[in-house]
């Protein structure tokens, strides 16, 4: 249960009467007439939720080209075309267009915005109109209209109660409460919280139990669900860390690029180059210096990491997110469903005497066994009476069979079918010796149920402790008591079960003492791996804070058992309430353990989080998590049992429902991330090299004629960096995790792509590029230019093959990853060497690159230039190593 912030403009009707309800809303228990129904429906409107348009295809389109690099690359490619250089005016287009494609068909394959909230109210409702009951479309109610709801229905809106019969709600999806809450007529207190407004029943919520006739009292956008879908709709995206930084990246690259093209063009004209010339070598030097493969790359990245991660089930609905999970230092996760299984299951049971048993299984699965914890004399039989008491007072079925098997009915009766059948009962044969009598339903009321077998003399009882207990022997309820006292500090929610002589009635508890047959305590357990999937989460630097609309006592003993405890104790939803940002932003450093939690508080929570710096992901799979979902840096919502709305609001859809699974998208993500850098660390010393090669030659080269000379000409750039670099790097984001990835703190929020690793990558590598190329031209000048040209663009295509062999780790021996590990950087060699080899020797490709045919000694003595790299980068490695750096 969870404290909500009310709307004073909201009536409380969970505060009047049934009748003052009805007159409020000018309406009877005999319901509507059609006419006045159709008249309100015209004046609220139909009963759906306001629907969130999900991004078009040409707004996913245009996402894929706002970005600096693309920018520079589309005015460069203009520059081009309007000089009359088409073929590298089109080279470069194509690339813009070749990463939208790709970007575009990942981002609108991960499906359009799913009408979650929408569906959430969408069946058709038991409406009385006219005084007759009849059919009605959800949409079609409106405020006034008397409906009638019935165990697995779902609540088509706000609805007050006007009567009801064993009426009880699953509201987890709302409120995040594990187990059913029990309905009936009564007003509540003005500012009751959400969780305890017995009274109302909330659209999207289920019907688990009972029967009831309620009047509606809200439509629409005006239910708590609206209210929901409200907070949704006012929540503004945030960017990704990896989004801002491929920003900040593309400002960057094309400012300094701009202002060292200016200088260069400046200077041409001072040596007293051409104007055309002039301007035609400021491009070249653009054109080398923009990494414009890099976009391609860092797409390409990011769709095999989204690969890679739904075979892990997890589905990756927009490119970026793939890497900001690996980049995320905090994980604030719900807990039903979640942590937990939302599926209620008897954990241990005491009798009297002090005897205790604990059961094992998986939720409600088949399997799983009984074991003694506290023997006493004859605890055997002891045990046996008190699960066939609590399997006969019991109105629940089994369905299903194996690790599928649900509960058709209350889920605490299904727990206590499920503990006889572990602890050695066979049910067929128990209902079919004793089959159902006479029945007291359970009633919030009451609160017990009492069942009777056809035939018997002989009442079996489940219920509150504090009821049965007050009438059982004192010295058993106080022994009893103390166990209960254990039980509840562990979080466990208990339940008492007895016998009483005679058929079960109403006034079964006034004709004397009940024998008490002992205690069953329960819990919503944990799904299994979750305990040391947050604790590799620890290890990796990730803080794991639980959000919870459960009592603040239980949500503290459950984050125990999940190894989940701050510095501070569990914080609730009313301190949530009272604190201002800054004392928000304070506490949640130290606290761990979130109870009573309400959306509002949720986004308050995240927020809070965000402005201290933290990259903070959110886990859910309700209603109620969808807001918190949409502000995090990355939302991940449950794919089985999470709700639509959940769903439509993340970033991540896990398959398999698991959180440990989260802890494998962590390590996807870092491993993109680390990937990232490697191919930025790869490409950027070209891009480098290559404006170095052409900055050297229009400072120091002679003008021959009028006529510059470059080393390596614009298209020959183009082929460097569009294929030579992308066929290269791409290869990299298949490499493996490198050992200790998952042992280090996560990066900041701020930290730049362009590390000091890489900057210190890029240029001493560029240079390094530079004075091989150019060394290989000014050797071969005498064969001609286009020969010396060939061979200074084939040594750089060398050396990018050797550096790629050394980027396959940042500072660890090779050997760390293994030579084979990643079977594609020899797939990527292969496809260079051949595609190097077309451009250099057939003649078409001479005629497009200016290229020359190259002798055996010339291609060898290209590949032996380009090698020099290697030894450099080892002795470079191998003192990060030795100083811990890098």
């Amino acid at each position: 249960m969870q404290p909500t912030v009310r709307d004073p403009a909201r009536p409380a009707w969970h505060a009047v009467s049934a009748d003052e309800a009805l007159a409020r809303l000018g309406s009877h228990p005999g319901g509507l007439t059609s006419a006045e129904a159709e008249r309100r429906l015209r004046h609220h409107g139909p009963n759906r939720l306001t629907r969130q348009e999900g991004p078009s295809a040409w707004a996913v389109l245009a996402r894929q080209l706002a970005s600096p690099l693309i920018y520079a690359l589309l005015i460069s490619a203009g520059i081009a075309l309007a000089l009359g250089d088409v073929a590298d005016g089109a080279v470069v287009l194509g690339v813009v267009v070749l990463n939208a494609v790709i970007g575009f068909v990942q981002e609108y394959r991960a499906g359009r915005a799913i009408r979650a909230l929408a569906r959430l109210v969408s069946e058709p409702a038991r409406v009385r109109r006219d005084g007759r009951w009849t059919n009605a479309p959800a949409e079609d109610l409106v405020p006034g209209d008397v409906v009638a709801v019935e165990a697995g229905v779902r609540v088509a809106a706000d609805l007050r109660v006007l009567q009801a019969h064993g009426l009880r709600a699953d509201e987890s999806a709302l409120t995040g409460e594990s187990v059913p809450v029990d309905k009936d007529p009564v007003a509540v207190e003005p500012h009751a919280e959400l969780g305890e407004r017995r009274s109302m029943l909330h659209g999207g919520t289920i019907v688990t139990s009972g029967a009831a006739e309620a009047v509606v009292v809200e439509t629409g956008d005006r239910t708590e669900l609206g209210r929901i879908s409200g907070l949704l709709g006012g929540i503004e995206v945030t960017r990704t860390p990896l989004t801002a930084a491929m920003d900040r990246l593309g400002a960057l690259v094309t400012r300094a690029i701009g202002a060292v093209a200016a200088v260069l063009l400046a200077v041409a004209l001072l040596r007293g180059y051409p104007p055309a010339d002039a301007v035609l070598a400021a491009i070249t030097l653009a054109v080398a210096a923009i990494p414009e493969g890099l976009p391609a790359i860092v797409t390409i990245a990011l769709a095999i990491g989204v690969r890679r991660m739904a075979r892990r089930r997890a589905v990756v609905r927009e490119l970026p997110a793939v890497e900001t999970l690996g980049s995320t230092s905090v994980i604030c996760t719900d807990k039903t469903g979640t942590l937990t299984r939302n599926e209620m299951v008897v954990r241990r049971a005491w009798v009297p005497g002090g005897g205790e048993v604990e059961f094992s299984g998986v939720g409600y699965a088949e399997g799983g066994g009984m074991r003694v914890r506290t023997p006493t004399a004859g605890l055997d039989d002891a045990v046996r009476a008190l699960l066939e008491a609590g399997a006969l007072a019991n109105e629940a079925h089994l369905s299903g069979a194996g690790a599928e098997r649900t509960v058709l009915g209350d889920p605490t009766d299904g727990a206590l079918l499920v503990a006889a059948e572990r602890g050695g009962i066979d049910l067929a044969a128990l209902f079919a010796e004793r089959p159902p009598g006479a029945v007291v339903p359970f009633d919030p009321q009451r609160r017990f149920m009492a069942s009777t077998p056809a035939g018997a003399a002989v009442t079996f009882l489940k219920g509150a402790p504090e009821v049965l207990l007050s009438r059982v022997d004192p010295a058993v309820a106080a022994a009893a008591q103390r166990a209960l006292d254990v039980y509840a500090a562990d979080g466990m929610r208990v339940l008492a079960v007895a016998r009483a002589p005679g058929a079960a009635d109403e006034a079964v508890l006034d004709r004397g003492r009940l024998e008490l047959l002992g205690l069953v305590a329960l819990i919503d357990p944990p799904r299994p791996g979750v305990v040391d999937a947050v604790a590799d989460c620890k290890r990796a630097g990730i803080r794991v804070k639980m959000i919870t609309g459960d009592h603040a006592a239980t949500a503290a003993a459950i984050g125990r058992d999940l190894g989940i405890e701050g510095e501070s104790s569990a914080m609730t939803g009313a301190e949530i309430e009272r604190s201002s940002d800054e004392e928000l932003r304070e506490r949640v450093r130290s606290t761990d353990v979130f109870a009573r939690v309400a959306p509002e508080h949720k986004l308050r929570l995240v927020r809070a989080l965000q402005a201290g710096g933290a990259v903070t992901a959110m886990t859910g799979d309700g209603v109620n998590d969808a807001p918190a979902l949409r502000q995090a840096d990355i939302g991940v919502a449950m794919g089985r049992a999470g709700t639509a709305a959940a769903k439509e609001a993340a970033d991540i859809v896990l398959g398999d429902d698991d959180f440990a699974t989260i802890r494998a998208a962590v390590e996807e993500g870092r491993r993109v991330y680390d990937n990232l850098i490697k191919a930025l660390a790869f490409a950027l010393p070209t891009n480098g090299g290559e404006a170095l090669v052409v900055l050297v030659a229009v400072l120091a080269f002679p003008v021959v004629g009028g006529v510059p000379v470059l080393p390596i000409e614009p298209v020959q750039i183009l082929w460097i960096n569009l294929v030579a670099t992308v066929s290269l790097a791409l290869p990299i984001a298949f490499e493996v995790l490198e050992p200790g990835a998952m042992e280090r703190p996560p990066r900041r929020r701020d930290e730049p792509l362009l590390s000091r690793f890489v900057v210190t990558r890029t240029i001493w590598v560029g240079a390094l590029m530079a004075a091989v190329a150019i060394a290989l031209f000014l050797l071969a000048r005498g064969d001609g230019v286009a020969q010396a040209q060939t061979l200074a663009v084939t040594s750089i295509a060398f050396f990018q093959i050797f550096y790629l062999v050394m980027c396959r780790t940042r500072t660890a021996p090779l050997r760390t990853v293994g030579w084979a590990s990643n079977r594609w950087v020899f797939v990527g060699i292969a496809v260079l060497l051949v595609l190097q080899a077309a451009v250099v020797h057939l003649p078409v490709a001479q005629a497009v690159f200016r290229t020359a045919d190259l002798t055996p000694a010339q291609w060898a003595l290209a590949a032996a230039a380009g090698a020099v790299v290697v030894p450099i980068v080892a002795v470079e490695k191998w003192w990060a190593r030795r100083v811990g750096t890098g």
